[in-house]
């Protein structure tokens, strides 16, 4: 396996009797990289987590983390943040945080002094001697985060990150977590907010039904799901130019020469055939050209919504 390889997983499965909650799955997970694991609920998302952390065990396939089978020491290694938060509510923040630190091999000293960096870094350090329970939702989601990095693991596997928080702490936790990115570690993301995704991730894998539907770069996925059709901003006679069959209007009620256009094409003809005749026109102006390429909820949507109505 690749040193950079944080996970490996080759043709994975679960069953819970007769109902198969993951069916198949292989990806992998590489250092310096945000990858987002996505599905609707129930899609075996969970499941998928929970068997990369030895918490349950596949009924076929091969899991490697961090270089091999995961292992107590590789268990040390991770940062796990679930969807369902864990924390003693009633016991100081710097407490509890330095003592889930030993708890991850740190030593007492460092437990604490790591605790007390992150809590400065969070905007936390005046709550330091607090219960839990006296934290609002999104200082308890922080602290959360706080606990899953505090022992610098090599990979970090996050379920909801920014659940609870507000614009201003969702910023200072994607800066965070794309600092971890930068500095060689592995991050996996569940999430149902598209676009985080798009804004932080490298690659995904989509699944449904616990069986892959999208996996790779998040671009080449994107570019799969593009329509025949480019977007222009500007002034022209869209309709006039060879090849465009359709124009559809961004602007209600606006003249088909301004504003923003969605201009459909014929299967014959390309952007960059488009781009040239307007180009050579003296009564078309552009600010904007690019191609028409759905953003990833609604390629989530697609995907979904396709299945049921295949059934």
């Amino acid at each position: 396996m690749a040193t950079n390889t944080a996970i490996s997983v080759q043709h994975i499965s679960k069953s819970y009797g007769n109902f198969k909650a993951v069916d198949d799955l292989t990806f992998d997970v590489y250092g310096g990289e945000v990858f987002a694991l996505l599905g609707p609920n129930g899609s075996g998302k969970t499941t998928t987590i929970r068997m990369i952390l030895d918490i349950l065990r596949p009924d076929a396939g091969v899991i490697q983390v961090l270089g091999g089978p995961i292992t107590d020491a590789t268990k040390d290694r991770i940062g796990y943040l679930p969807e369902e938060r864990g924390l003693y509510r009633n016991v100081p923040v710097l407490e509890m945080m330095s003592y889930l630190g030993r708890l991850k091999g740190l030593s007492g000293n460092d437990a604490k002094k790591r605790s007390l960096a992150l809590l400065e870094k969070l905007e936390l350090a005046e709550h330091a001697k607090k219960k839990i329970s006296e934290l609002s939702k999104g200082m308890q989601q922080k602290v959360q985060f706080a606990v899953t990095v505090l022992h610098d693991p090599a990979l970090i596997i996050i379920d909801e990150p920014f659940s609870g928080l507000d614009p201003v702490n969702t910023l200072v936790i994607k800066a965070l977590l794309l600092e971890f990115r930068d500095k060689g570690g592995a991050v996996v993301m569940s999430t149902h907010q598209m676009q985080q995704v798009e804004e932080m991730c490298n690659r995904l894998l989509m699944i449904h039904r616990g069986q892959q539907r999208l996996y790779g770069p998040l671009e080449d996925i994107r570019k799969q799901y593009a329509q025949h059709a480019i977007i222009v901003e500007g002034e022209g006679n869209w309709s006039s130019l060879p090849g465009v069959i359709r124009v559809e209007q961004a602007q209600n009620g606006a003249r088909e020469s301004d504003h923003q256009a969605m201009l459909y094409l014929d299967a014959q003809t390309s952007p960059d055939a488009v781009l040239a005749a307007i180009a050579s026109s003296r009564q078309m102006n552009i600010r904007r050209f690019e191609l028409a390429v759905p953003d990833l909820n609604e390629i989530f949507i697609r995907v979904v919504e396709g299945e049921r109505h295949a059934q």
